[in-house]
């Protein structure tokens, strides 16, 4: 399924964030089936808290193409967008948005309730995209078990 080919990218991205000083958060942008543009969490590495897998994804992509409206595109993420992400995404008006673990999965890990981010921001937005939730989220939850283990978030 190609769900899981560009999910997985999405997957590797989180762990190379984690090797280069950031959190475990990957995004994989594509278009026709073409994996167009990608990006992992940078927050540590530029002294930027917002710069999220998908933020920041969203930022260098419109900067470097001039494409502002994204509603033939698909965005993967490692893990559901937080309220941040999720508003640009509305922003751009992305086609789809496909994630692995959810953010309640990852406030769990956190010790938090958390709540369904993007889906509380979609569904109160001028724009919502296309989701599919829970693609290889088994092997998302793993890094970020890993991860948040040993580190505090932010």
């Amino acid at each position: 399924m190609q769900d899981e080919v560009f999910m997985r990218k999405a997957i590797e991205l989180s762990m190379l964030a984690v090797e280069h000083g950031n959190e475990p958060f990957g995004a994989v942008l594509v278009k026709d089936n073409e994996m167009v543009f990608t990006n992992e969490n940078q927050i540590y590495t530029r002294h930027d808290p917002t710069f999220h897998g998908e933020a920041g994804l969203i930022r260098e992509f419109c900067a470097q193409t001039g494409i502002t409206d994204l509603q033939e595109y698909t965005m993967y993420s490692s893990c559901e967008p937080c309220f941040m992400c999720s508003g640009a995404m509305v922003w751009i008006k992305l086609g789809r948005l496909v994630y692995a673990a959810s953010n309640m999965e990852l406030e769990k890990i956190l010790g938090n309730e958390g709540c369904n981010c993007s889906k509380m921001v979609f569904d109160n937005s001028f724009w919502q995209p296309q989701v599919t939730a829970g693609v290889l989220r088994e092997e998302s939850l793993v890094i970020l078990n890993a991860y948040f283990e040993k580190h505090e978030k932010g």
